[in-house]
């Protein structure tokens, strides 16, 4: 390993504790509830989920999960409770979900904006393949932006491979 990678990894420690460098601009999760899985998606015309609560309120617990794990990354106002909503029993499922998100929540695909130390970067994920459009990813297949993201979504997704020179 060169010194030049060291000091990816230290920044993308820092980088990992401050979530409020990223913001999603799509998302596409697997979710697996207690009774199934379901697909959840965040875009810019707003959140979408497979389930029936959402189907019949626009939110679940499913949501107000990603709501939970994610908010400083979201950047948008959290769905409103809907009438006739179980609010308490969504709330409890979704701290419960959010304990186990790792076993829970898997990454299909995203899209997120990224601000590094000089510039903004965009970086996206689609069934475990990363791509980042910073200089130093294009050469080496990782970058401080792509491993920071790999530690705050920790087994949720696939983790970064890097190239290999031979």
């Amino acid at each position: 390993m060169d010194y030049s990678m060291i000091g990816k990894i230290q920044k993308a420690k820092e980088y990992a504790e401050e979530p409020e460098r990223v913001t999603f601009n799509f998302l596409s999760v697997e979710f697996s509830g207690d009774n199934s899985s379901y697909t959840v998606s965040l875009s810019s015309e707003g959140w979408n989920c497979t389930c029936p609560g959402y189907q019949k309120y626009s939110i679940c617990p499913h949501i107000m999960t990603l709501e939970r794990l994610f908010a400083p990354m979201i950047k948008r106002p959290r769905l409103q409770y809907a009438s006739g909503q179980n609010v308490v029993s969504d709330v409890e499922k979704s701290k419960r979900y959010a304990e186990d998100s790792d076993s829970r929540i898997t990454f299909q695909a995203f899209e997120a904006s990224f601000v590094g130390g000089h510039n903004t970067y965009t970086i996206t994920y689609k069934d475990g393949t990363w791509d980042c459009n910073n200089p130093y990813f294009q050469n080496r297949g990782v970058c401080s932006n792509t491993m920071a993201m790999e530690r705050i979504l920790k087994g949720m997704v696939k983790p970064v491979t890097m190239l290999v020179a031979e």
